[in-house]
């Protein structure tokens, strides 16, 4: 039996503070029966790898029963484990051993829809209008002379109109893939069973959860429904900031969250919750509150681009956001919904991503050293910050986009959806690559998704040992974060306007930890100091080379 090595942080109610967070989405991580779709016992299996990773805790995507209408966030059983990918004494297992090795378990809760295969859309479906059954989700007469249009003008985020009509020709709401009928949350049954979901797995061991769109649930069902203008989501999402939106970010979401924040307090230590919420930063704050989920992701980070200036002006609002929200902040670069960094950073700054996935990575030419090289600086960047840092699985490999997939074997709904003008999001959900050779390079059976063929240069195997590897950069980052971080959660800056105008971003931590990276592609000095860890080579004569980030310690925390 592998014995968990020390270093890690383990009990006590602020462990998620500034923890290092690890999202597993498990149909990609690790087959262990060999039928190309990872699994729970396959997670259980690298657990290993993930406690000499460093990591504090592994959130996982949904691996609930589920069609897979949308990668497992169609949910028809929020209580139970999909039969592919394992049973109840698997996840059991999972947690035993997770927590045996000093890492919280943090699970997916999808609370906005559910699958059209739910025991509960099945009954609204056998039902009358106007029934109890049907009550729990949202169903509406159309317009028209004889119902034939949608009951508004609402859009859903992959495309086309958020309503499905039934044959019996009543309509059903679903913001996302008309697989997935929005619940609704006025109804105190969805309220209470989902409180009933956060005790089964609470009582299960689980530490927290990740709670989807947390900011679709609550709609305004008043008579007649708004009409939006005939706006793309996007522009709907972004078009009012104030509560009042017909049916995002509402402010009668928050009653929800305090109920659950109760729930979660009936733990010891208790539960912790982190928002999925597109939302400004002025309403970000009402969903990482205290008395609401405790703390919500920042996209605005992940969002930006290659600039110290602006990631000076995101950091600095993000700090405050989270400050004011008494929450933490928190960081990630990559996740199961956007373009892995590595790729980003390799594409020119202006470069149209859906037109580049469209071409299959090929036009603009990604410049890939130049991805990777900035992807471990951005790294290095973001785990010296205060707060939590979300890493999503592959990322300490440097692995790429697979925007090669040929359009047969894409599983998205986004590109059916969206009339194959949007390729989605399976080029970052490629099955992980474990060996340099092998079947599924060490997957596990012939994988869901195709893997690209260069897979096995970039997998577990080939980089373990390898000095300077991206695995054994991420290895050395997070156990260094360890010893550095504290309870303390400030920063200071040392760089000036002048030396971000020109690359440079330079902040200090307690204790004398400096962080500094260098944006831009010419060598600059390097602060004094003991170097305990950079992205890349450092150059010669005291230079930090471009596009790098370095730590260095001081003997006098306020040196500089």
């Amino acid at each position: 039996m592998t014995t968990p090595p020390s270093g890690h942080r383990q009990n006590g109610p602020d462990w998620w503070r500034q923890a290092a967070v690890y999202q597993i989405y498990p149909r990609s991580f690790a087959d262990s029966d060999g039928d190309g779709l990872g699994d729970i016992p396959g997670v259980t299996s690298r657990l290993p790898y993930l406690s000499e990773l460093g990591i504090d805790a592994v959130w996982l995507s949904p691996f609930y029963p589920s069609a897979l209408a949308d990668g497992g966030y169609d949910v028809a059983d929020y209580r139970n484990v999909d039969p592919r990918l394992g049973t109840l004494e698997d996840f059991d297992a999972m947690v035993a051993e997770a927590h045996r090795f000093g890492i919280k378990v943090i699970v997916d809760i999808v609370p906005n829809h559910t699958s059209e295969d739910h025991e509960w859309f099945q009954a609204a479906l056998r039902a009358a209008p106007g029934s109890p059954e049907r009550e729990r989700y949202i169903f509406r007469e159309g317009k028209g002379e004889n119902g034939e249009l949608p009951p508004a003008d609402w859009q859903s985020a992959f495309g086309g109109p958020a309503w499905h009509r039934l044959p019996d020709g009543w309509w059903y709401l679903h913001i996302f893939a008309p697989e997935q009928p929005d619940l609704n949350w006025d109804n105190p049954e969805v309220r209470a069973d989902f409180r009933k979901t956060l005790r089964f797995w609470s009582d299960r061991g689980v530490d927290g959860f990740r709670i989807d769109v947390a900011n679709a649930l609550v709609k305004d069902l008043s008579d007649p429904l708004r009409d939006m203008g005939n706006r793309t989501y996007r522009e709907q999402m972004e078009s009012i900031e104030d509560g009042t939106h017909p049916f995002l970010d509402r402010d009668e979401v928050h009653e929800i969250y305090r109920e659950w924040r109760e729930v979660f307090n009936e733990y010891d230590p208790p539960r912790v919750g982190v928002a999925e919420a597109y939302v400004q930063n002025h309403r970000l704050v009402l969903y990482a509150r205290p008395e609401g989920l405790g703390q919500a992701f920042n996209f605005e980070y992940l969002k930006t681009g290659w600039s110290a200036t602006e990631l000076r002006s995101v950091v600095d609002v993000s700090l405050r956001t989270a400050q004011e929200a008494g929450a933490s902040a928190t960081w990630v670069l990559s996740n199961h919904d956007v373009i892995r960094h590595t790729s980003r950073f390799a594409l020119p700054d202006d470069a149209d991503h859906e037109a580049w996935l469209l071409s299959g990575g090929t036009e603009p030419r990604a410049d890939t050293e130049r991805g990777l090289r900035r992807a471990r600086a951005a790294t290095l960047l973001e785990l010296a910050l205060p707060g939590s840092a979300y890493m999503y699985q592959g990322e300490e490999l440097g692995l790429p986009e697979a925007a090669g997939i040929a359009e047969e074997d894409l599983q998205d709904p986004v590109w059916e959806r969206s009339s194959h003008t949007r390729k989605g999001r399976d080029g970052c959900r490629v099955p992980l690559p474990w060996t340099r050779g092998g079947t599924s390079f060490g997957f596990g059976g012939d994988p869901w998704l195709p893997q690209p063929a260069d897979f096995g240069a970039q997998s577990v195997e080939a980089q373990e040992g390898e000095e300077g590897s991206t695995l054994e950069l991420y290895r050395e980052a997070l156990r260094l974060r360890h010893k550095l971080v504290g309870t303390d959660e400030s920063l200071r800056w040392i760089s000036s306007a002048e030396t971000e105008e020109a690359g440079l971003l330079h902040f200090v931590r307690p204790d004398g930890w400096h962080c500094v990276t260098n944006f831009s592609t010419e060598a600059a000095p390097l602060p004094d100091g003991e170097v305990l860890l950079s992205s890349g080579p450092l150059g010669t004569g005291g230079q930090l080379p471009g596009e790098t980030t370095v730590w260095l310690r001081t003997a006098d925390p306020a040196a500089g």
